[in-house]
């Protein structure tokens, strides 16, 4: 019989883990201007579906599916290690989703051999709606907010960076203005001196009709982030980007590259 060395636990599922999308529910509601152009909203429109409806998805339990045959049958169908992009076409604390988060941390808290990453633009609605082994189970789990431009910072930051939560992560995404966060910095600390904040990332506006984003906001997000300590990712130009005075109209699949090409990045 194979010997285990004390606390190490045997590793019956040797698949490699996945980086996936979960939708568990789709459909929202526009919360601010950053939700003008909604990538999701242009999606079901062009099909004549109303993207407002928020409803669970086939996919509501995509976390603990099991293989029923083959090599692996009774494992979970996404391996330890996984991570998932969490509730990308619809809002997790949407409040037309209540009667099926607890549903959904269960599936969490189940699969704490992964992690979950999640974005809101509704961080008055997190305290609420955390579960109540919240601070003993659910390290696996990053809540992220948005906020697109200056007013939105000073809205939903407060707020957010009181929560009691295990990494604060900041999208400044589509980004619209620039957006100063040394107050916020300097406000909301840990006990060993350090921002509450950890990370932030920034990118321009993608899709018919995006609105300008200008570089220097972006380099001035980043300087922000050196001055601070905190890690910083330039996700994507979007694709009308203002730089040195000029306009640049770039192409979808250039932006993710060209933003990378920049060397703002911060790990």
């Amino acid at each position: 019989m194979k010997q285990l060395s004390l606390f190490q636990e045997e590793n019956t599922d040797p698949r490699r883990p996945v980086t996936t999308g979960w939708n568990l529910w789709h459909g929202c509601t526009k919360a601010s201007a950053g939700c003008l152009h909604c990538y999701m909203y242009r999606r079901d429109e062009a099909i004549g579906k109303d993207p407002s409806v928020v409803a669970k998805t086939d996919s509501f339990d995509l976390p603990v599916k099991v293989l029923k045959a083959g090599k692996y049958k009774g494992l979970y169908r996404i391996p330890r290690g996984s991570h998932f992009y969490t509730c990308f076409s619809s809002d997790f604390f949407h409040k037309d989703a209540d009667e099926w988060r607890e549903e959904a941390w269960d599936m969490m808290r189940e699969r704490s051999d992964c992690t979950f990453f999640m974005i809101t633009k509704r961080p008055e609605r997190i305290a609420e709606h955390l579960p109540s082994d919240w601070r003993n189970a659910f390290g696996h789990v990053t809540i992220a907010v948005t906020c697109e431009d200056q007013a939105m910072a000073d809205k939903r930051l407060p707020v957010y960076l009181s929560l009691p939560l295990f990494n604060h992560s900041v999208m400044v995404e589509p980004m619209l203005s620039a957006v100063n966060l040394r107050p916020f910095l300097e406000k909301y600390r840990r006990d060993d001196g350090s921002p509450v904040l950890t990370h932030v990332s920034a990118g321009g506006e993608s899709g018919p009709g995006a609105r300008v984003c200008d570089y220097a906001w972006v380099e001035d997000l980043h300087s922000q982030c050196v001055e601070y300590g905190l890690s910083f990712y330039y996700h994507q130009t979007g694709a009308r980007l203002i730089k040195d005075g000029k306009l640049f109209n770039i192409p979808r699949p250039l932006q993710h590259a060209q933003a990378h090409k920049a060397g703002l990045d911060i790990s």
